[in-house]
């Protein structure tokens, strides 16, 4: 009777593992059958960062292991391994383990590979992991080159990931007035596509220069929906450390254009929100130079104001993009338009917004303002999505 309790227990045990691995997400670079053929004897280019992990490897470790001829590596914003400060130049390099190649896309030049490099190729590789807004500049390294493969006759491959803020669209549609190095495509703030969804869009809408359309293939995760929690299992970027700063994003990245610090050079970037003028608040922090903000807003000021890391994942999503934040600081330092800067109407993608703030609107007022546009899109992207919304 014991033997029989004790192997119903390992049988239950056993299934209730194999539901979950049958659950599990999988990114398009572990699909190797799906992918692996249409590089048999190809020179192989691969667009990735630091994120582009296949389980406990990066994806061009793994090719080369495999056999496949990688020629040369495309790094984005932040660099190849992930540790450069935000806009900062990155040049060109080796990468150390492999002897390829590395092709900074984010060299203070033009974002797009050289002619020299699109002749080093036969087959671009994406692989790298976004968090679906449009101000993160991963996708604008992706469409550059998309284009530059559709001129050249080089076809894409994107291994998908998922998007982490993929359950939502929230913000206004880029004015393309406003076209910038952190806003290149007619699309909400959070666009709320996988990067394989969105170059399914760009081609769709012929959104590349000249209408030009790339030979596109994506290899879609498994078990994935835009209603699914995804979990990133490495930090995207130096100032995205945990999945509340991805969360975030989306509402304290404005004070960008601003004098107010949000953190970074502290252990809460993007999760908390200060400036050493600030009045009624006991929170303060001091931002330093640390690797990935080395020389951030108010370095070495002691800056008061607002703790966001209590709030739970929920209290944040059922928020969505939360112009709260920014417009509490502007009432709070009373400089007028002297709290904003240029860069203000780059990241938020209208005019309007900075007007409605000094006219002392609401954030729902003008959260209002956008929802035609948040409609409009979702209509708008609907042939492109690969997964249920």
């Amino acid at each position: 009777m014991r033997k029989r309790f004790l192997f119903l227990l390992l049988f239950c045990f056993a299934l209730m593992v194999c539901r979950a691995k049958d659950s599990r997400v999988v990114v398009g670079a572990e699909r190797t059958g799906e992918y692996y053929p249409a590089l048999k004897g190809q020179r192989v280019a691969v667009f990735s960062n630091h994120t582009g992990m296949v389980g406990d490897r990066h994806l061009v470790d793994m090719l080369v292991a495999d056999g496949v001829n990688v020629v040369t590596i495309f790094s984005p914003e932040h660099g190849f391994r992930g540790d450069a400060d935000a806009g900062e130049h990155v040049a060109g390099s080796v990468d150390p383990k492999t002897g390829i190649k590395i092709s900074s896309l984010y060299d203070g030049k033009s974002g797009r590979p050289s002619d020299e490099s699109m002749h080093s190729f036969d087959v671009l590789l994406v692989d790298i992991q976004d968090v679906g807004l449009r101000f993160y500049t991963y996708y604008i390294s992706m469409v550059k080159l998309m284009d530059a493969c559709a001129e050249f006759g080089r076809p894409v491959i994107v291994l998908d990931r998922p998007n982490p803020n993929g359950h939502y669209i929230d913000g206004p549609i880029l004015d393309m007035k406003y076209k910038s190095g952190v806003g290149w495509l007619p699309i909400p703030v959070v666009h709320g596509l996988t990067l394989g969804e969105l170059a399914r869009m760009v081609n769709g809408e012929h959104w590349l220069p000249e209408d030009r359309v790339c030979d596109l293939t994506v290899v879609p995760c498994l078990n994935y929906t835009h209603q699914t929690h995804y979990v990133l299992p490495v930090p995207p970027s130096p100032n995205l450390p945990n999945m509340r700063a991805v969360y975030l994003y989306p509402s304290t990245c404005y004070f960008e254009a601003t004098p107010v610090s949000l953190g970074r050079g502290t252990d809460w970037p993007f999760q908390v929100y200060g400036h050493p003028n600030m009045k009624g608040y006991d929170f303060s922090f001091t931002p330093r130079s640390v690797p990935g903000a080395k020389n951030p807003p108010q370095l070495n000021k002691k800056c008061y104001g607002v703790d966001l890391t209590g709030l739970t994942d929920e209290e944040i999503w059922a928020k969505g993009l939360n112009l709260e934040y920014v417009i509490d600081a502007y009432r709070n330092l009373n400089l007028g338009d002297h709290f904003f800067r240029s860069f203000f109407e780059k990241l938020i993608g209208v005019d309007y917004v900075r007007r409605m703030i000094e006219e002392g609107k609401s954030a729902d007022k003008i959260k209002a303002m956008w929802h035609d546009d948040v409609e409009k899109f979702r209509e708008q992207r609907r042939p492109y999505l690969l997964y249920e919304e």
